[in-house]
């Protein structure tokens, strides 16, 4: 079981990313999938979470109207578009997989969980 992220990188305030979270070693039709990010010194927060089916979405406050996420289940991959980014978006992005169907905003739900992808934004 495999999870990797891609897309990070350097930005300037107001510029967009995506990241991509790209699965193998399980079906990603049975499992929500959920991006998490950590900036230095501070907890693990929720951002963003999606359904198996695709069907719900659900986002942290802080990103809400700025980030979309998304899922390509042919492709075995999720995505997550990050617009209008800020300098408090800097952290490393990681993305995971949960068999559950709630408390997707919980990391404790998610069975699966990639390395990461360093996001910086700064100008």
């Amino acid at each position: 079981v495999q999870l990797v992220e891609s897309g990070g990188g350097l930005v300037q305030p107001g510029g967009s990313l995506r990241l991509s979270c790209e699965v193998s070693g399980f079906t990603l039709d049975y499992y929500a999938i959920g991006w998490f990010r950590t900036a230095p010194g501070l907890e693990r927060e929720f951002v963003a979470a999606i359904s198996w089916s695709g069907g719900s979405t659900f986002y942290a406050d802080s990103v809400l109207g700025r980030f979309t996420i998304s899922r390509d289940n042919a492709q075995n991959t999720v995505y997550l578009q990050m617009n209008s980014l800020k300098p408090d978006d800097t952290a490393v992005y990681h993305c995971a997989a949960s068999i559950r169907v709630d408390y997707l905003r919980d990391y404790a739900s998610y069975d699966y969980w990639g390395q990461g992808t360093q996001v910086t934004v700064s100008s």
